[in-house]
């Protein structure tokens, strides 16, 4: 969820119903350098609550002094990544190249914890490959030094993102009789019958959404509105997905400044149009276009001529 999940990306997806977000994971490292870039991403508002920042990193005094720096903006609580896959942060011992080394992950995590009053939780994968799933370890020890809550990918870091899930694992360490904290269950739910069947199969205390948000913030209430009646809302309408996709380059322009707000939203067009035919040129047209007025009237006649469409 890098460069995804920034405040506009999260102010449409609590609009539709998320109840807790993180920030982007952000670099202990970069916190202290007082990178710009880092600073930038401590950026909160009320109207997000609960929300949690998240951070990575592979050196315990740098974990110490981040979290401190991260505390005085006053999240509900700071999360530490132990699951991103990616290789230059894997290269830096940090994300889910810890879970090569237990020890060093605990050490991390208290370092956290020693240095904040805020809960802290913590998001982790598997294990590094199939042959060193030790999640088991790792939730326990993890909760016997105080951290709050697990989220965990139900895949391992060799996986990356492909292949499929195993969230037995996750029932497996909700299972345990020594785990008292919430386990929350993440990978591949991109449905509300998926999520509702996974809760029920896995036993889960609650399902954290990544990439099926992306371009579809509606997939929140959509579950939540399941879950309570089991029944599907209507599908978003191309006049949802337009309203959806111009709040969120209004929103980033206001947070990032007109022409980064224009250019970075462009990486999202796609996502909010996917499924509408003949659509290349009016995509065309979004990611090339530099005026805030024409990408407006491009986007009201994309409600003109493809009004009434409906998604298969």
């Amino acid at each position: 969820m890098e460069d995804v999940s920034d405040p506009p990306f999260r102010r449409l997806c609590k609009t539709h119903g998320a109840d807790m977000m993180y920030s982007e994971f952000i670099s202990s490292e970069g916190l202290i350098r007082d990178a710009i870039k880092s600073r930038q991403k401590l950026d909160i508002f009320d109207y997000e609550r609960p929300v949690g920042i998240q951070i990575f990193g592979g050196d315990e005094e740098a974990m110490a002094l981040s979290s401190k720096i991260v505390s005085t903006v006053h999240p509900d609580l700071i999360d530490i990544n132990f699951g991103c896959p990616v290789k230059k942060v894997v290269c830096k011992g940090a994300g889910a190249g810890v879970l090569k080394d237990v020890d060093l992950m605990i050490r991390l995590t208290k370092a956290v914890i020693d240095s904040t009053d805020l809960p802290v939780t913590v998001k982790t994968r598997l294990g590094w490959d199939e042959s060193s799933i030790n999640i088991d370890e790792v939730a326990e020890r993890l909760q016997d030094i105080g951290v709050q809550a697990l989220s965990i990918h139900a895949r391992t870091r060799a996986q990356m993102y492909k292949g499929h899930s195993d969230w037995s694992h996750i029932a497996r360490v909700k299972n345990n009789p020594r785990i008292t904290m919430p386990i929350f269950g993440n990978g591949d739910i991109d449905s509300p019958e998926k999520a509702l069947r996974y809760k029920n199969e896995y036993g889960i205390d609650g399902i954290m959404i990544g990439r099926a948000a992306i371009g579809y913030p509606w997939i929140f209430n959509e579950i939540k509105h399941y879950f309570k009646t089991g029944e599907h809302l209507p599908t978003p309408s191309v006049i949802d997905r337009v309203e959806a996709a111009r709040n969120h380059l209004m929103w980033s322009m206001e947070w990032k400044g007109e022409r980064l707000g224009i250019v970075e939203m462009r990486r999202h067009y796609t996502n909010y149009f996917k499924g509408i035919h003949s659509f290349k040129d009016y995509k065309q047209k979004l990611v090339t276009t530099d005026e805030v007025d024409d990408l407006f009237s491009v986007m009201k006649e994309i409600e003109e001529v493809y009004a009434g469409y409906e998604f298969v």
